[in-house]
Order: structure tokens, then C-alpha cells, then sequence
């Protein structure tokens, strides 16, 4: 899967473009916009990124401000040129972004309120209700269970808690898609990200009218659909003016970002496996059918026909962003200086974990910074470091940190294999996945080789897209052949990974005693 050196030959249907340069890939995560640029040979021709804010007003809550998402595009972008990239010599993009996050607009596509996130714990009671009335409709009908995260409880909590939000809302988007509007003035959704509503009926590939009406909306305010790869619309002179973009490029529609980011690690076969290792944390299954299992998500792949499902933790390198600004404050304030003496910040969280032995001493940590998913859909859940004595240093818990997160991951992964669905191949994605020394912890407590695909995330899966959606590959899975290579491959140390199988056991001890604690304390 190695890129090709010389220049690839690509049709342009119905004349979109001509003298293709550049490829752009628009990544909203859950924690900041990333951009890609891939130059027309496939090569990697440079990125950059923006964090903003999720706000957490109340215990459990999350939500993101739009007008965020539309600056730190332009942020970014303006970074990108600021590092060479000429962006008159974009000639297409595409966009993805994280799911179940509903923009909600009024007649003039004007956000009505903040949009609740995936994360957002606050539906717990909506959710009890509607496994008791509706869950075996919603399972049939969506491959899914209610659960917090999903778009119809958000709605249905604002229809009991904030009603006027709901009766101002005549039109909804999703995160990429409402950029996407910003950019072309086109509104259109593509069918995998609709998966993330729970009101998406997967076997009519259409919205299911009697949910959509249950999460207090109607069909008319729901987008088109249209393919991942299909052109939705191209850049307005606004929009050109206010990120640099040529105006008049095609903007192909995207996806999820984890559907993105699975098909542009390379995972595009029937038993590839995805382990991520981003703001959040994903163990997702490719498979050649769909497998609903009420504890999995369940999803369309990019490449027709295929499916994958996910076992999911809710927070991974958030917590290490979490640590960052809490252990490392201090180092935070004179990050430049830190920069300049040849380290970045978790450089140095790095160096202080390698210094702790695995194990981190006999320090625990588990990452439910925002309740937790798979595999215990226990909004209820807290984070906890244990097993802290008088001689535990920073970088104990640095290290206690990172394996927790891979523990989280392994955990989600025992679902999977209740499921028995086949694994042929690894790949580790993620900003995480940039540390070696969290790629190697991450390999040893699955004891699996794993494979760390270069660039192999979202914005580069975006990138991909927008080439096959102008012509400049046959198809998706010839864009990723032609495109991404492996950075590395990580091989289990034995003896290590003997000792992590031991201590998940203790990690899961930890997780079951402290569980009923932290339901008893909400109740």
C-alpha cells in the first residue's frame, strides 16, 4: 500500500476540474478541526490543526459552539498556508466529522442553541424510556440500543427540558454537513452519518418517520441524502473570501469521521480491525454484513457493501489532553520555551512514563472522565486513579493513564469477541498512535501485532474522497491503495503482554467494586 512516486493518471466526469493540484481533507473531531493537504500524486503535502471548546456547563454535559467549527477552519487553513501550502492550489475537498450531534437551525439555517455532543450524558432518563417503550422498535429498526450518545434522546430531552429550541428548529445538520453548508450553501447529510441519529431506518436506507416524530421534529426539517463521494456543492465567493479557498472547487460530501478515518487507515477488508486512540477511543470490526449486538454501534462502511461495528469508549486522549492541563500546568505555561529546547509537551509526558516501569507502579487508572460506553453503558461511571502510594511520581500516573485508556480498549474489545467476528489485521490510529511508547503498551495488552498507517486518519481519509469524488481514482478502495502507506509495525514483548493480562484482570476487580459506588453516589 505504498504511494506511488509519479503522477496518477484520473478522469474529471462532466468537465468538474481541470489541472488538479491539490486535495483537501476537513476533519472536525470531537476536540478540534484538522486539515490535510495531499498533493495530485497522492503524496502528503502538509496539515494543521485547531482545538475549541466543548463546554461543560453542568456534570456530564457537553456541547459545542458552531461558530467555533466554521473559525477554526479558517484557522487552520490560514496555519496551512503559514507552512507553504498555497491554497489557491486546492482543486477539491471533502469533510467529515464526529456523529450524533445535531445542528439545530432556524428558517434562516441560523443555530437556535449549542449542539449536545456524542458525549453529552444528560439523556440518561430518556434513554431508560425509551428501552422500556421502544427498544425492541428501535433495535429492528436502527441496529442500535438507546444510549445517551445517540441523537433521538438529546432531542427528546430538550423536548421536555428546552421545548423552544425545538419549536425554532425547521431545518438540522450535522457537524460536517452544517460546514459544509457554510461553505457551498448547499444542506445535505450522506446515509452514515443519518445512522447516527437512532430515527435512520437502516433497511429502507431512508429516515424512519414514526422516530423522527418521536425526537420531536418532523421529516421536512431532516437533510437530502446524497453518496459520501458525490459533489455536494462548491465554494461560494463568501466562503472563498473568509478561508482562502478557491472559489467555485468542488466540495464532495464526506462522512462520519470514524468511517473516514477506518477507510483511510486502510482497514477496507472484511476482517480488519481498527483500534483508535483519538479524543475518544474505538475497537471497530470490519465485516462483509452487518452484525448488530445490542452492546455495539453498528454502521455503513465507505466501501459499498461492507459494514463495521464498534465497541467504543467514550474518553482516550482526552485524557491525556485532560492530564496535559492538569499534571502539567506548569510546563503548559511555558510550552513555547519547552518547544524550543527540541521537545513538545508530551514529548515530556512520554519520556516521564517511559521512566515507570509497565505496570506504573501499582498505579490504576480508568478513563471514565464522561461515564463510559462500551462495554458497560454506565453513564454513571467516574475516572479513578488507584493503587496511589506516598513514592508514586507524575509519571506513574502518566503511565497509569496510558495503560487505562488501553485497558478501556481491551475491555471494548471482549465484546467483539463474544461476537467471534474474524480478525486478520491491526491498525493503530490516532493522535495517540504517535507516541511509541503508548503504540507499544497498546500492543502488548492486546498481545497483537499492530500496524500504524501514515498519514492514516480522518483529514487524509477525507482527502481520498475528494479525489475519488472528482475522478481522480476509479474508486475508494484504489484511492487507499495508491495513497497510504505504513509508518511501522509493532510487534508484543511476551513478557510484557503476560504481565498486562494480569493486571486487566485487576483493572476490571477495580471497575466492578467501584461501579455500584458510583451509582449509589447518583442515585
Amino acid at each position: 500500500m505504498s504511494c506511488q512516486s509519479s503522477p496518477l493518471s484520473f478522469h474529471v466526469p462532466f468537465g468538474i476540474i481541470e489541472n488538479m493540484k491539490l486535495l483537501l481533507g476537513i476533519d472536525y473531531g470531537t476536540g478540534g478541526c484538522k486539515v490535510t493537504a495531499l498533493g495530485e500524486d497522492g503524496s502528503f503535502a502538509g496539515e494543521a490543526s485547531v482545538e475549541y471548546t466543548t463546554y461543560h456547563d453542568h456534570p456530564g454535559w457537553s456541547e459545542q459552539e458552531p461558530s467555533d467549527w466554521w473559525s477554526s477552519l479558517c484557522e487552520a487553513l490560514a496555519k496551512l498556508s503559514a507552512k507553504g501550502i498555497n491554497l489557491r492550489d486546492v482543486a477539491a475537498c471533502a469533510l467529515d466529522g464526529s456523529t450524533h450531534n445535531a445542528v439545530l437551525m432556524d428558517g434562516g439555517y441560523r443555530p437556535v442553541r449549542r449542539t449536545i455532543m456524542w458525549t453529552d450524558q444528560r439523556a440518561t432518563a430518556e434513554c431508560e424510556a425509551l428501552k422500556a417503550g421502544w427498544g425492541e422498535k428501535i433495535f429492528s429498526t436502527c441496529y442500535q440500543m438507546p444510549a445517551p450518545t445517540w441523537t433521538l434522546p438529546q432531542l427528546m430531552w430538550l423536548k421536555g427540558n428546552e421545548p423552544d429550541a425545538l419549536a425554532k428548529t425547521e431545518h438540522v445538520l450535522f457537524v460536517k454537513d452544517y460546514v459544509r453548508y457554510l461553505l457551498t450553501g448547499e444542506a445535505a447529510t450522506d446515509r452514515i452519518e443519518a445512522q447516527g441519529t437512532l430515527f435512520f431506518d437502516m433497511e429502507k436506507g431512508d429516515w424512519c418517520e414514526e422516530l423522527v416524530h418521536l425526537a420531536g421534529l418532523e421529516p421536512e426539517a431532516l437533510p437530502r441524502f446524497i453518496a459520501p463521494t458525490d459533489v455536494a456543492g462548491r465554494v461560494t465567493p463568501e466562503a472563498a473570501k473568509a478561508t482562502g479557498l478557491p472559489e467555485g472547487i468542488p466540495v464532495v460530501c464526506g462522512s462520519s469521521d470514524s468511517a473516514v478515518e477506518d477507510y483511510g487507515a486502510g482497514a477496507v477488508e472484511p476482517g480488519d480491525l481498527i483500534i483508535k486512540l483519538a479524543t475518544a477511543g474505538n475497537v471497530n470490526a470490519m465485516t462483509a454484513s452487518a452484525h448488530p449486538h445490542p452492546k455495539t454501534l453498528t454502521y455503513s462502511h465507505i466501501v459499498p457493501g461492507m459494514w463495521y461495528s464498534v465497541s467504543a469508549t467514550n474518553a482516550a486522549a482526552l485524557c491525556m489532553r485532560w492530564l496535559r492541563d492538569t499534571f502539567y500546568s506548569d510546563c503548559l505555561q511555558s510550552q513555547a520555551g519547552v518547544a524550543e529546547g527540541g521537545k513538545n509537551l508530551y514529548s515530556l509526558i512520554d519520556a516521564e512514563a517511559s521512566a515507570s516501569p509497565a505496570g506504573a507502579n501499582g498505579v490504576f487508572f480508568h478513563p471514565y472522565l464522561q461515564g463510559e460506553r462500551c462495554p458497560y453503558w454506565d453513564s454513571n461511571l467516574r475516572a479513578s486513579f488507584a493503587g496511589v502510594s506516598i513514592s508514586s511520581t507524575r509519571g506513574d500516573f502518566a503511565r497509569a493513564l496510558m495503560e487505562g485508556v488501553a485497558f478501556s480498549l481491551r475491555d471494548c474489545y471482549r465484546t467483539l469477541e463474544e461476537m467471534r467476528l474474524p480478525v486478520k489485521r491491526i491498525f493503530l490510529i490516532g493522535g495517540g498512535a504517535r507516541s511509541r511508547l503508548w503504540s507499544e503498551i497498546v500492543a502488548n495488552v492486546f498481545n497483537c501485532a499492530v500496524a500504524v498507517p501514515e498519514p492514516g486518519d480522518a483529514s487524509f481519509g477525507a482527502c481520498l474522497l475528494a479525489g475519488t469524488g472528482v475522478g481522480m481514482f476509479a474508486d475508494v478502495k484504489e484511492a487507499v491503495a495508491k495513497c497510504l502507506k505504513i509508518s511501522r509495525r509493532i510487534e508484543p514483548n511476551a513478557e510484557t503482554a503476560a504481565e498486562y493480562a494480569r493486571l486487566f484482570a485487576c483493572y476490571r476487580r477495580i471497575h466492578d467494586a467501584l461501579a455500584p459506588v458510583y451509582k449509589a453516589r447518583r442515585g
